[in-house]
């Protein structure tokens, strides 16, 4: 039951109600992502054409009757999945809305704008800079003996899952001030670890990136660290409001 003049929000809920509620929130944010994938799935072709940019080319090739069908289909979800993001967002919080304390739930609505500006800023920075020339280096590799034919497949389900993989990494700011203003962790203990996060962002861009030459790695691995200290910094303005 919900305390005299407490939020309803954050009444106890049994174990069917929280199952209820996960059912819900899921099946508003399926329901999301088809509209935007339908939307994605009629702008297609333009979307496809912008993907191709990076590599210089105007069309690739296919080898099988169904891959252009599902080819179109992986990119329309995958943009689909970028273009619910809000939604997504929003029915994750309002799951854990009702476990949070007040004070976590004002961090959680100010990050929310914040996190899906990393987002987009992510996608951009790896469509912009990382990919260019990566894609020229992969394709330009032993041309000498070698005529790279871009299938449509391999390619576009490359771009799509790298755009959305360096998305998803710059959100690394916002964790880092949530985990610190919540109390979860101490920004002291952050710090002291600056070496092996350093350590770690170049052993996570040896992974990530696709191909094998410093120079792409050291494009990925550099902002990834300096991420992590813009977290460190604007962490400097929040201190965490209880113990961890």
């Amino acid at each position: 039951m919900t305390a005299e003049g407490g939020n309803p929000r954050d009444k106890e809920l049994s174990l069917m109600e929280h199952l209820d509620e996960f059912r819900r929130r899921l099946v508003v944010s399926a329901i999301a992502v088809a509209i935007t994938t339908t939307i994605a799935f009629v702008f297609s072709v333009p979307l496809i054409r912008i993907l191709l940019l990076p590599s210089g080319q105007t069309k690739l090739v296919s080898f099988s009757p169904t891959e252009n069908f599902s080819t179109i289909f992986h990119v329309s979800i995958m943009a689909g999945i970028a273009l619910a993001m809000p939604v997504l967002l929003y029915e994750v919080y309002a799951y854990i809305d009702p476990a949070l304390h007040k004070h976590e739930r004002r961090i959680a609505l100010t990050l929310g704008p914040f996190v899906l500006g990393l987002f987009v800023t992510g996608i951009l920075f790896c469509y912009f800079l990382l990919l260019p020339p990566a894609i020229q280096f992969l394709i330009n590799f032993g041309g000498d003996v070698i005529e790279n034919q871009l299938r449509a497949a391999d390619y576009l389900s490359f771009v799509t899952t790298f755009l959305l993989a360096v998305g998803l990494v710059f959100e690394m700011p916002a964790i880092i001030y949530a985990l610190i203003r919540i109390g979860i962790v101490q920004r002291s203990w952050l710090t002291s670890k600056r070496r092996y996060v350093f350590l770690g962002c170049f052993v996570v861009g040896a992974i990530i990136t696709p191909t094998p030459d410093p120079f792409n790695q050291t494009l990925v691995s550099v902002p990834m660290y300096l991420l992590f200290e813009f977290g460190l910094l604007i962490s400097r303005f929040g201190a965490p409001r209880r113990a961890a």
